[in-house]
């Protein structure tokens, strides 16, 4: 399952200021929205919410004030040169969003371990997966195939290649012939004229 639970800080100061103070004591900005709600200003535990964000398709279940709600990352600002966490938007999602987010997860995870296990790139399985999903196909169906459509594009990249080397090999050889030829005639030209 890829829900993660988090407990926010309600936040009412706003600013670079603000916003360091809260990294200091261990905390990371934060805003949640989605449709017909109110912006809501958090902050949430670094340590806790950095991990969360190294899982594909994570939902988070935030605890607030009023209860909770689930929201998925949608904007991750990093320091361009530590690469730390800055500020995070999220956006609330329904739990069939959260439910279809998870499946897709997991869909994931299984695919990159049946790339590896075939001795194949897990991010070309992993992108036919997607590629099958944004078609509108259910995850757990297009896992059944990603090894093996990654595997057909690997071949047809592979002949691809091999037809361009031919290819390549054939004009190669066709101009050696020419300048041989032309070399020949050249000889023969000269001889003549002795």
């Amino acid at each position: 399952m890829t829900t993660v639970a988090l407990t926010a800080i309600p936040r009412s100061d706003f600013g670079k200021g603000a916003a360091r103070r809260i990294r200091r004591e261990g905390n990371i900005p934060a805003v949640i929205y989605g449709e017909g709600t109110e912006l809501v200003h958090i902050a949430l535990p670094t340590h806790d919410l950095d991990l969360a964000l190294r899982r594909p398709r994570v939902v988070l279940s935030i605890t607030l004030d009023k209860g909770s709600v689930l929201v998925k990352p949608r904007d991750i600002q990093r320091d361009p040169v530590k690469r730390s966490l800055e500020h995070v938007d999220l956006v609330i999602i329904t739990e069939r969003e959260a439910k279809m987010r998870s499946e897709m997860a997991d869909a994931i995870k299984a695919a990159a371990a049946a790339a590896e296990e075939a001795g194949m790139d897990s991010a070309s399985v992993v992108q036919a997966l997607e590629a099958s999903v944004a078609a509108g196909e259910d995850p757990m169906a297009a896992l059944s195939h990603a090894v093996s459509d990654a595997e057909h594009q690997a071949e047809v990249f592979a002949e691809a290649a091999a037809h361009a080397a031919d290819a390549e090999e054939a004009a190669e050889a066709a101009e050696a012939a020419e300048g041989a030829e032309g070399g020949e005639a050249e000889a023969s030209a000269e001889s003549a004229a002795e």
